[in-house]
């Protein structure tokens, strides 16, 4: 079905009226087949293997076993770990593998037969196999009013139907209280998500465009699962650099005092400048080091020197951070320096510091090489910085889980540093236990050639640059079907802005973030496929379905029904239903793809639930509006944790 329509924009700021965007877009349902993680239970019910304790528990509904905010899975596995205890209370700790099943014969699926079977065969049991296994703990699950039907296939998987009722009371609950009672709930109440993290006195570049995303996304998506965020920017702002810049300022401007940004210009220039005369002046390197120990040793001049630069840059970092919608508070390399002497103090009282060749180092186990945590020279590095920022983080800020957002290169650093920071005692030697620290990594953006994203003179490319030409792409499209005849100036450029930016996000944010992927201006601002510009289509009809029908949406809340008696509605129903399971599967594997699937499949889902149940004018017209509306909620939630601003109207 192919048609013409026209996207209004709501601007960042909410407060000026729609914007529209013309595009030309065809619904298609594809086939995509997203692997079900079995997400570890964080319960402990029934620890005691009292027969007694386990048949009361048997007898609970749901509405007792279960806070009604947890997602799909979590209340099964609750149900089957009961169904466990009682069919096998020899075996101690059984955890419940419930996942979503893609097959026709359930929703979900309990995957403990077979297992079970390998831990009591050849032991006195009542079983034959693993069938007869699962066949027990089909009969063994409490009533509840989630299940509609079970059976048992294969080696003993139990498959389970939800009951549709519950599924479109669950739905409607949502649309009433709020999207955030879907809300997953992580055994971690604060983070630290390390990102972004640029250097002074250079631009951000493509490559600060991932871990900027990335980094964003994970924050949005954790603290939506009531996990309080620290969002850090770890910017490189100390270092020997700064000598040769600090000195580069002095010559270049008798009155550096008074120097503003505008005096400076381009201040990546002014950094190739600086070290053009830094590798061909030997007095100027002289003096360059000699500032560098001026700066680090306090003095006034050189502090005060140090700071207009960072300034300079941190004014240049956050007009990007505004474009992109990125909050961050910055807590630089300087930051942790006056707490290195001290980290480094209680790691050597533990012995793990030794001296090597001049300098002091740490062996790990499993490692060429050893982590050096001060130089032959003195001197500290990121090791030491990262140390001792762990160290801060855990004490100072406490928190539970530290997440730090890199590209794939830094791997084996990171790895050093967590299990130095494990073996001193700082970390759980338990990756599944807080409090821990996560690498999240990253491939890199390509060309058209496979090789990395470069400018045809073979410059990195800025981050600012690539925002403009998404951007201006956009506005050439939007003039080229006659809004700029239509449209006042300041309304082409914010519509501009919501759809290249968008656009920009989601075709990093789809991909798996250890794959490299290629970067195509063209690909990601196409209206067909999964982008963002299908995605944000899709909820503009959605918002449009519902304003035609001339009905209160708010009124229908409250005073209509869901049903979901269609093969279509029910589908559509079930997969707004595993939004919470899907956003806690990302945080908790620290990959946003998965949300992005996510989304495209629910676009999909409503897709086929359109083009075959007939919602405006039909008997079921108040239901299938209900649908419509938790469809363009839940879009609009994942929109929110991917960063991009919705489209509402047509």
């Amino acid at each position: 079905m192919l048609g013409c329509l026209t996207l209004f924009v709501a601007p960042s700021s909410y407060s000026s009226p729609f914007l529209s965007f013309n595009f030309s877009f065809k619904f298609n349902r594809l086939s995509h087949f997203r692997p079900s993680i079995s997400l570890p239970s964080t319960t402990d019910l029934l620890r005691t293997t009292s027969r007694r304790l386990i048949l009361a528990t048997k007898k609970r509904s749901v509405s007792t076993m279960a806070n009604e905010e947890e997602n799909v899975k979590r209340k099964l596995a609750k149900l089957f770990e009961v169904a466990l205890k009682v069919t096998v209370p020899s075996v101690a700790d059984v955890e419940p593998l419930v996942a979503a099943c893609t097959g026709k014969f359930g929703d979900y699926q309990c995957n403990n037969a077979m297992g079970l079977w390998s831990k009591i065969k050849g032991k006195e049991t009542e079983f034959k196999g693993p069938p007869a296994v699962g066949q027990a703990i089909m009969r063994n699950l409490p009533q509840s009013d989630i299940i509609e039907s079970c059976s048992v296939a294969g080696p003993g998987f139990v498959n389970v139907k939800l009951s549709r009722n519950w599924m479109a009371q669950s739905i409607q609950r949502m649309l009433i209280d709020g999207i955030d009672t879907w809300a997953p709930r992580l055994p971690v109440r604060r983070a630290v998500v390390d990102f972004s993290s640029p250097n002074i006195a250079k631009e951000m570049h493509v490559g600060h465009l991932r871990s900027t995303i990335i980094g964003d996304t994970i924050a949005r998506m954790l603290e939506f699962s009531h996990v309080e965020v620290l969002r850090r920017n770890h910017v490189g702002d100390w270092g020997t650099q700064f000598g040769m810049l600090i000195e580069f300022l002095f010559e270049k401007f008798s009155n550096w005092e008074d120097v503003n940004e505008a005096a400076i210009g381009d201040l990546q220039e002014f950094y190739k400048e600086s070290k053009k005369r830094f590798d061909s002046d030997p007095d100027f390197k002289e003096r360059a080091q000699k500032a560098v120990v001026r700066l680090q040793g306090g003095e006034q001049k050189y502090r005060k020197a140090w700071t207009q630069i960072c300034e300079i840059s941190r004014n240049e970092f956050n007009r990007v951070y505004q474009r992109l919608g990125v909050q961050l508070e910055e807590k630089g390399e300087s930051f942790y320096n006056p707490y290195i002497p001290a980290v480094l103090k209680e790691l050597t009282s533990k012995n793990l510091v030794e001296d090597s060749q001049g300098a002091r180092v740490i062996f790990l186990e499993g490692f060429n090489i050893p982590l050096i945590v001060v130089k032959s020279d003195g001197g500290y590095n990121y090791a030491s910085t990262d140390l001792a920022a762990i160290w801060y983080r855990l004490n100072e800020e406490k928190a539970e889980w530290m997440i730090y957002v890199t590209d794939v290169g830094q791997q084996q650093h990171f790895d050093m540093v967590f299990k130095a920071a494990k073996r001193a005692g700082w970390l759980s030697t338990d990756d599944n236990a807080y409090p821990k620290a996560s690498h999240v990594g990253f491939g890199l953006v390509l060309g058209d050639d496979k090789k990395r994203f470069r400018t045809r003179s073979s410059e990195v490319v800025r981050l600012a640059d690539l925002l403009d030409e998404a951007k201006s792409r956009c506005k050439t499209t939007l003039i080229e079907r006659g809004k700029g005849d239509e449209w006042t100036e300041e309304e082409l450029e914010q519509t501009a802005e919501a759809i290249g930016y968008g656009a920009v996000k989601y075709a990093d944010l789809k991909n798996n973030r250890l794959t490299n992927y290629t970067f195509s201006f063209d690909q990601m601002l196409n209206d067909k496929g999964n982008t963002a510009v299908y995605l944000l289509y899709a909820h503009a009809r959605i918002c449009s379905i519902i304003r035609k029908s001339g009905k209160d949406i708010e009124e229908l809340k409250s005073m209509g029904a869901i049903v979901l008696d269609h093969a279509d509605e029910r589908a559509l129903g079930l997969h707004l239903l595993q939004f919470s399971e899907v956003v806690e599967e990302a945080c908790t594997n620290l990959l946003p793809n998965v949300l992005c699937e996510y989304l495209y499949n629910l676009s999909e889902f409503f897709t086929t639930f359109y083009s075959n149940c007939q919602v405006v004018g039909s008997a079921e017209e108040t239901s299938r509006l209900l649908l419509c509306e938790a469809t363009a909620t839940v879009m609009r939630k994942c929109f929110y944790l991917l960063g991009i601003v919705p489209v509402y109207k047509i």
